[in-house]
């Protein structure tokens, strides 16, 4: 199969536009939210935060059994939960980034790049917290052993950029498919579109940098260093993105969510089609960047990330075997 590569001058100049977009077009978030307005205030048993069937937990009869607004209040809940999770992989990501950007020499575009993404996520996570304090929700992200794990990934933006990269696109990629498909819902409170709006815009700038840095890079590695990333892709794409999009524990106890019911929210039909759908995208640049072979795909079919790819599960598209 072609690789995707790039040469080194499509790659500036698509961190120079990069750059400039984010002088040209970037949001405050106490500016560019209107907190204030009396159309974005949170009213916590308003229908329009209750989770659709496509959200696993929403797909369970349990969900739907429950009183309107308590289904109100659990969609609120979730979406505080995913706007606290991504306030944690905003720090992970600010400070790899931070830990890459030292690595860069005088004058490089990346370096440039690299802190004007992190002004962006910072931006990211006040609006996030935000909408955390207003909805009352008692939002936990990241806990236990993934904290003291994910310690360890902001050094891969210094020792292992491509690795981290891959972690950049496989947190970034699944929320902005859930995002994205609440866009296209005219019933969303207004509030978190606006918020989803503004994330969605500007990290379209953060998922195209981590995917050109990847096609440049990626080619040159060694082999050994690319075995371990395309071995590390599946499992970084299938953690990411499940403690992205899972109902929290918090949850489950705050609504003494039977534990059937959230088995269901996590393995039963709906919500494996939610993630693999979530991840189709990332998948499939993982595969035009080569991290996805012959010898590597079983590990992709066991995680449940390519049931939303028919090529893929049909093994109609050709693999790198090397």
């Amino acid at each position: 199969m072609l690789v995707q590569t790039v040469s080194n001058s499509s790659y500036d100049s698509i961190v120079h536009r990069l750059n400039r977009a984010s002088v040209q077009k970037h949001a405050d978030a106490y500016i560019d939210v209107p907190w204030e307005d009396p159309d974005y205030q949170i009213d916590p048993e308003a229908p329009c935060w209750e989770l659709d069937a496509l959200d696993p937990l929403g797909a369970t009869g349990w969900y739907r059994d429950r009183a309107p607004a308590v289904r109100a209040r659990m969609g609120l809940d979730t979406a505080a939960a995913r706007m606290k999770f991504g306030i944690d992989f905003e720090n992970i990501l600010s400070r790899g980034l931070l830990e890459f950007a030292q690595t860069r020499e005088n004058g490089s575009l990346d370096f440039r790049y690299a802190y004007h993404e992190v002004i962006e996520e910072g931006q990211h996570s006040l609006m996030f917290q935000e909408f955390v304090n207003r909805s009352g929700a008692a939002a936990s992200g990241v806990t236990g052993w993934r904290k003291h794990f994910t310690r360890n990934i902001p050094r891969l933006g210094r020792t292992f950029p491509e690795l981290f990269f891959a972690y950049v696109l496989a947190g970034e990629v699944p929320i902005d498919q859930v995002q994205r498909r609440d866009l296209r819902n005219p019933g969303r409170h207004p509030l978190l579109r606006r918020i989803t709006q503004i994330h969605v815009t500007e990290e379209a700038r953060h998922v195209c940098f981590a995917e050109n840095y990847l096609a440049l890079h990626v080619p040159q590695l060694p082999r050994l260093r690319l075995a371990q990333l395309r071995v590390m892709a599946p499992f970084v794409t299938a953690e990411t993105a499940k403690l992205m999009l899972h109902t929290p524990e918090w949850l489950r106890r705050r609504y003494a969510i039977p534990a059937a019911v959230m088995a269901d929210a996590k393995y039963a039909t709906p919500a494996r089609a939610f993630i693999a759908d979530s991840v189709k995208p990332l998948v499939e640049k993982f595969l035009e960047l080569g991290l996805i072979t012959r010898l590597t795909l079983p590990l992709w079919h066991a995680l449940g990330l390519t049931a939303s790819v028919p090529a893929l599960s049909s093994g109609e598209r050709p693999l790198l075997s090397r």
